[in-house]
């Protein structure tokens, strides 16, 4: 193993020893609270809710030109792998920062449409991810795990710990579903929902704020890609050194 990867290692391994902690108390009681209040809302409109978010991603997976266009980078190290990523990170968090300062500018009706906007452009850099560690989206199971590395990113200690372990079991995971595997079948669209919707809900709420929204927008876009582009990072660094012990 070469002194980057093992240097990367140690990093993983410090980011899983984090998700085991359990977060602070200020993040929990505003989770509870989230849950609470969802637990008023009925069930039917959760799930009308999941399922226009999976139709948004849908879309956004099956829509997207550059994914077509481009194939995954092969024989590369990890270093230059992860140095890609950062250039594909601050590209695409100045997208996210212009498109929110744009939306927050204009208020709650211009405001409205950054939640669709910002999360066609977290897929497309997933999607960019995925190619720079040498996997192709265009595969169903890749695709999957892309909605795991997103909701690593946006969901509470809980989830996380969950995802984690289903993405460091990720070939039995996906063994379990045959050759008839989909997407649907693999993901809770009403928990990825609400996990995304809970994490974002408050920042997300100032956007609406005319002309304080404009600052907002792009504040907080920007700190999204960011820990977007972390979570993938780590993601992707998990399935690097499962790849390796397979060779």
């Amino acid at each position: 193993m070469e002194a980057y990867e093992k240097e990367a290692l140690m990093e993983l391994n410090a980011w899983k020893r984090k998700l085991a902690k359990n977060p602070s108390m200020v993040k929990d009681w505003t989770k509870s609270f989230q849950s609470k209040m969802n637990g008023y809302v009925p069930d039917k409109v959760h799930v009308t809710i999941g399922n226009a978010i999976r139709q948004m991603i849908d879309t956004t997976m099956n829509t997207s030109e550059y994914v077509q266009k481009k194939e995954p980078l092969q024989h590369m190290s990890l270093e230059q792998r992860d140095e890609a990523l950062q250039k594909a990170i601050v590209s695409y968090r100045r997208t996210a920062s212009l498109e929110g300062a744009g939306t927050g500018a204009g208020g709650i009706l211009l405001g409205m449409s950054d939640f669709p906007m910002l999360l066609a452009i977290k897929m497309r850099f997933l999607f960019t991810t995925a190619q720079i560690y040498g996997y192709d989206p265009k595969h169903v199971d890749e695709r999957l795990f892309v909605l795991n590395v997103f909701q690593m990113a946006f969901s509470s200690r809980k989830t996380q710990r969950e995802t984690l372990a289903r993405m460091e079991q990720w070939q039995t995971f996906i063994d379990e579903f045959g050759e008839e595997l989909t997407i649907d079948q693999a993901i809770d669209w009403v928990t990825f929902q609400l996990e995304y919707r809970d994490f974002i809900d408050v920042p997300k709420t100032l956007q609406l704020i005319p002309g304080f929204g404009l600052f907002v927008g792009a504040t907080i876009n920007y700190q999204l890609l960011i820990q977007l582009g972390e979570a993938a990072q780590y993601c992707y660094r998990i399935r690097w050194f499962q790849d390796q012990l397979k060779q």
